[in-house]
């Protein structure tokens, strides 16, 4: 018979698995009450959404600035994580480009506020800005290599550009409920589309 390991092992293993998932759903919880109420939502708004009690999320996250920076990195590590497999799933490169523009404004909305939540701490706030380069760009170059290499688009287009354009158009969004950014960022998508052959 193989030997289990030292007594209480088990049952640990499953603590941890389960702060785990309490992590996740709180850190989901957060992000989706970012994006309608903003950082500064009251914490027993997030725990109701999350099924948890505040207990929970104090444990895991001692103050606002670590609530809202784990929500940033979670939600960088998503659209990183996406790129790749859109890229395996869709039906084209353009179209896998198209579907991670799509998560990563859902990203931008979510991240809305994050540099007044962390204003205190600025080197906070420079480490996740680098972050959030270092896990973005690539994925957005590998998105745009192949979508030219395919000849959907035109070559050339810099990640950090098309980024920070998105970027742009995604400002003001809160403040006017008529503006659509997703309609602009289609159309800036449109622009990098090559023209039919003649």
């Amino acid at each position: 018979m193989a030997a289990e390991g030292p007594a209480g092992d088990a049952p640990s293993r499953s603590k941890r698995a389960d702060a785990q998932r309490n992590r996740e759903t709180v850190l989901t919880a957060a992000a989706e009450v970012f994006v309608t109420d903003g950082v500064d939502a009251p914490i027993r708004r997030i725990a109701a959404r999350a099924g948890v009690g505040m207990a929970t999320i104090y444990r895991h996250f001692p103050t606002r600035a670590d609530l809202v920076t784990a929500v940033y990195q979670h939600q960088i590590e998503a659209c990183a994580e996406a790129g790749p497999d859109l890229l395996a799933d869709a039906g084209s490169p353009l179209d896998a480009l198209r579907r991670w523009t799509d998560l990563f404004v859902d990203f931008l909305v979510t991240k809305h506020g994050l540099a007044d939540a962390l204003q205190s701490d600025s080197d906070r706030f420079a480490a996740l800005h680098a972050y959030f380069l270092d896990r973005l760009l690539p994925v957005c170059a590998q998105l745009l290599d192949a979508a030219a290499e395919a000849g959907e688009i035109r070559s050339g287009t810099q990640p950090y550009e098309l980024m920070r354009g998105i970027g742009n158009l995604c400002i003001g969004r809160d403040d006017d409920p008529r503006y659509d950014p997703r309609r602009l960022v289609a159309l800036l998508l449109q622009g990098l589309q090559r023209p039919p052959a003649a």
